[in-house]
């Protein structure tokens, strides 16, 4: 099996020449040994999952996570985002939170992030695999180099992309992005070491001003609730 079979095609095309890397080889090899060897998340058929929702053209704003959730049954393949009825883990809540306080969206009562993905956001992990339990197992194997390029791409397009960077590793990722077309929205991480930094930077709002700035149509934030 090779994994550039499950990334789909609009996007495979896009990406054809990463795929052929030494390092992304060296990295196939021990993604597929440890997805026959342990527990790793997400699914195997979810790894590329962010992208199934969007076509490379139709990408409106990234948002950058560092590492799948490493709890069974949270992580689907898209950054911060858990499966609908799976607990909201602290970050999200916090996302959420700052939601309410931006732009009065009602806290929704899943954590599921598809309906962004759905309006233009690619919600990106640095790191797109991990072990069962442990944090940043994956890291540091190649799918850094692979997401930065994915960066890369995107930000050498000439349609204008907002990338969403939370925290000290997601914001070092600035330097890959041509400043002088996108839009950078920049702040803390919403974990609860970090969140007293992270609210009141009303990210939701800046990303639509941003979004409006280019002529396209702001996101609707708002998740399902039990209201």
């Amino acid at each position: 099996m090779k994994l550039k079979e499950k990334m789909p095609e609009n996007w495979s095309a896009i990406l054809a020449e990463e795929f052929e890397k030494p390092y992304f080889e060296e990295l196939e090899a021990f993604v597929l040994k440890e997805y026959e060897m342990q527990t790793v998340y997400p699914p195997i058929e979810q790894i590329f999952a962010a992208f199934e929702y969007i076509a490379f053209e139709d990408v409106k704003v990234l948002l950058l996570g560092q590492d799948p959730y490493h709890g069974e049954g949270q992580a689907h393949g898209l950054c911060f985002s858990v499966k609908d009825g799976v607990k909201i883990p602290p970050s999200l809540r916090n996302i959420f939170k700052e939601l309410n306080t931006d732009i009065g969206c009602d806290i929704p009562h899943t954590g599921c992030l598809t309906e962004w993905a759905k309006q233009g956001i690619l919600l990106l992990n640095a790191v797109l695999t991990v072990r069962k339990k442990e944090a940043a197992s994956h890291a540091s194997r190649g799918w850094e180099t692979f997401t930065n390029a994915v960066i890369s791409k995107l930000s050498d397009r000439s349609d204008p992309v907002v990338f969403l960077l939370w925290g000290g590793y997601a914001r070092k990722k600035a330097k890959l992005i041509d400043k002088k077309c996108h839009i950078i929205i920049e702040s803390a991480h919403p974990s609860p070491l970090s969140a007293k930094k992270f609210f009141g930077t009303r990210p939701f709002s800046k990303v639509n001003k941003a979004l409006q700035k280019f002529g396209h149509s702001p996101i609707d934030w708002q998740l399902p609730t039990n209201n």
